[in-house]
Formats: structure tokens, sequence, C-alpha cells
């Protein structure tokens, strides 16, 4: 026994290091053991289940235009001779702002007018049997003819009745006869050129050339007219391109002006967004250059088709925005927000909070130190919040994410940390 004893005792002498070092290693495994059942303790953030206001939009890029605008183009190749505004100026009804070199144009416009009064005189002339001359030698021929024919039938009435008394020969009546004939001929022949001297032909080539002589002076006066470009309405001139002296080609562009007060918004919304508009939808216009200042407006026309623009597949939108004080300048690039919904009182959680599993939406509900899967309905989203309609109620605690980047999960011990 005493051998046996002391051969135990020899036996845990020469391995107690390693003894030691098995029941170290016993005890981390049973450690880790236990940690494992009983979970890790987790950093987690967390916010609280608020109420508040929410609002869904879509946000896109729009483009300022004028709804009552006004180009003036050059109406022919010609210098410019006077620039009377600037950008910026606000204008009145009326009022001169351009004038063109129209030396060219008044000379057309004279050469026009000659040729209308020669082509009115020309249809005056067809409509009334000729020129006032060739009317009244027609007329004094008329008359002269009819004295002859009336002369010739009283000679040969005449004649007639002395051929019954013998006191007549009858070559005497026949050649009274053929006066009388080429006396009625020539007044018929002269009665019919006063009634139809021109054939249908021929009138209708003079009221060609009247129409043409017509039309050339409207456009001579058209362009005399445009080489003084004056403003049709009270407003604002944002575009001059040209300046005194400068050589411009028909159709140039030489002033834009319009009325500020009212401006269009013109928008393109992705497709996917395209079915969450609706006409009046609140609007809300933005512009770098004016930082703080929002203009309000509201839907007035939605997509009625989807387009290609660039690589997007797009609905156009336009609003309608008041501009009292001019600020919104044409072909300005803004930023457009259009209201989908908006609930004044509803339970929101932040975007990152929501999960979805199998089209379920759900969140992880911190309750003590563990968490706990919570379902939940929803309503309306944007970009950072999600309005939620059931399975959550005011001030209760979700979590958003891991510290450490692990997965949250069901039970899961956590740590609340800022």
């Amino acid at each position: 026994m005493a051998n046996g004893r002391n051969g135990a005792s020899s036996f845990f002498a020469r391995h107690r290091f390693w003894l030691i070092a098995a029941a170290i290693l016993a005890a981390v495994i049973l450690l880790a053991a236990f940690n494992s059942m009983k979970g890790d303790v987790l950093p987690v953030r967390a916010a609280h289940v608020m109420r508040g206001s929410i609002r869904s939009v879509i946000s896109t890029n729009g483009k300022v235009e004028p709804i009552n605008n006004f180009e003036a183009h050059s109406p022919a190749p010609t210098t410019v001779k006077k620039v009377l505004v600037k950008e910026g100026d606000h204008v009145k009804r009326g009022q001169l702002l351009l004038q063109l070199d129209d030396a060219d144009a008044r000379t057309s416009a004279a050469r026009a007018l000659a040729q209308l009064r020669s082509a009115q005189a020309d249809i005056h002339a067809v409509e009334h049997g000729g020129t006032q001359e060739e009317v009244l030698t027609t007329d004094a021929q008329l008359v002269k003819a009819r004295a002859e024919r009336d002369n010739a039938r009283r000679n040969f009435d005449a004649l007639q009745q002395l051929q019954k008394s013998n006191a007549a020969s009858i070559g005497e009546v026949r050649e009274a006869e053929a006066q009388y004939q080429a006396a009625e001929a020539n007044l018929g022949l002269l009665e019919q050129k006063k009634k139809a001297r021109f054939s249908k032909p021929d009138i209708e080539k003079v009221r060609s050339q009247q129409s043409e002589a017509q039309a050339a002076y409207a456009a001579a006066q058209d362009i005399l007219s445009k080489s003084n470009v004056r403003a049709p309405f009270e407003g604002v001139v944002y575009s001059v391109p040209v300046r005194a002296g400068n050589f411009v080609n028909a159709g140039d562009l030489l002033l834009q002006m319009a009325d500020l007060s009212k401006v269009r918004v013109r928008a393109y919304v992705d497709e996917p967004d395209v079915g969450r508009l609706a006409s009046n939808q609140a609007v809300e216009v933005t512009w770098d250059a004016m930082p703080g200042r929002k203009w309000k407006g509201a839907l007035n026309s939605i997509p009625a088709s989807v387009k290609l623009y660039g690589t997007r597949n797009v609905g156009e939108i336009t609003t309608l925005l008041d501009n009292l004080d001019y600020k919104l300048l044409p072909n300005t690039n803004v930023t457009v927000q259009v209201v989908t919904a908006e609930h004044p009182n509803a339970l929101i959680v932040p975007r990152e909070a929501v999960r979805v599993d199998d089209s379920q939406s759900y969140v992880y509900r911190v309750a003590g130190d563990e968490l706990h899967r919570q379902p939940i309905q929803t309503s309306i989203f944007n970009l950072t919040q999600v309005e939620v309609t059931k399975g959550l109620s005011d001030k209760e605690n979700v979590a958003l994410n891991a510290i450490n980047n692990k997965p949250l999960r069901d039970r899961q011990p956590v740590k609340v940390v800022q």
C-alpha cells in the first residue's frame, strides 16, 4: 500500500505541470460552453419609437421655363443698329427694345407697294372693261356706231319704200341693206368688246399677279415691322445674345423676354415612382443658388406615358410657381420634391431598424437586455423614416445595428450603446 501511495505521489510530482494545464484548459472549455449557452452580450445602437409628422416624397431635378415667353428673330440678313435694353431689364408693353438696319427692308416695301398698285390697276381695268381711257374710247365708238347703224337703217327703209313705187332700183336697195348689216355688225362687235373684252385666262392671270403682289407687300411690311422689336407685354428681358453692329442672318435669335411673375418647372420622375403621382400633390422647389429659399406649388400635369430620357425611363411632370420677385430665372436647374403622402401624427421608426423577411416587415425590440423579433405593419416611408401602423407602441426601443457589425437574432443578449 505504501508503495502504491508513493508511486502516485511520484507520478503527480513528475506530471504536475501538465495536470495543472489540463485542469485550466478544462475550466476554459467549460466556461466557453457556458457562455455559448448563455449567448454573447452584443453592443448595439438603438432608437426610440416616437410619434411625429412623416412625409413620403419623390425627389428629382427640374428646369425653370417661362409660361408667357417672347423671342425675337431677325427677319432678314442685316445689321443690328441699336440694342436699347440689357438682360434683367423690366420692360413695359410696346417699349422699343432693339432696332435693325431697315434700309433694304424699306426699299423692298416700296417696290412691293408699287407692284401691288400696278396689279390693283390691272384688276380694275379687267373688271371695268379696260383702263379709263380705253373705256371712254369704246363708249365714244359705241355712240358713233349706233348713230351709223340708225342712219343705215333709215336709209335702207326709205329705199325699200321707194322701190315699191319704182323710184329706187333693186341694186340701191341691196347696197343700203349691206350698209345697214355692216353697221349692225360693227355695233355688236363694240358692245361685245365692252362687255367681255378680257378672256377668262386673262382675268385669272391678272388676279394671280395681284395676289403675288399682295403677298410680296405683306412680307415686306412684316420684315419692316420686325426690324423694330417692341415688347408685346410687360415682362423681363432675360437674354440678349447680340450687340450693336453685329451682322445677323435671317432667323438668328435677337432677344428673349418673358412674364416671370409666374413660371413653369418641368421635371422627370423615374418609372418606378410614376405610379405614386397624382394631380394637385404638393411640390416644393429649391435652388442651390438661393439656400434656404423654397417655392411651393402643386402638380398640374402628371405623366401620360413613360419615355426614354437619356439613359432613364421617365415620366414628365410640371408645376406652376408664383415668382413675384422674379428670382427664379428661365433655364435654371432646380431640385423638385413631390410630396406623395403626409401623416401628421404617425408612429415613426428609423428606416434602418426595419427588416424584411419573406415580404414580412419586422424589427428587433430591445426588452431589458435582450432582443425580441417583432413583426410590424408599415405605411408610408422616406429616405430616413418609416411609419409603423401595427406591432409597436410609443417610446419602445428598437435595435438599429451591432457596433461590431455582427448579425442580430431573436433572444440575443445586448447592451445598448450610444
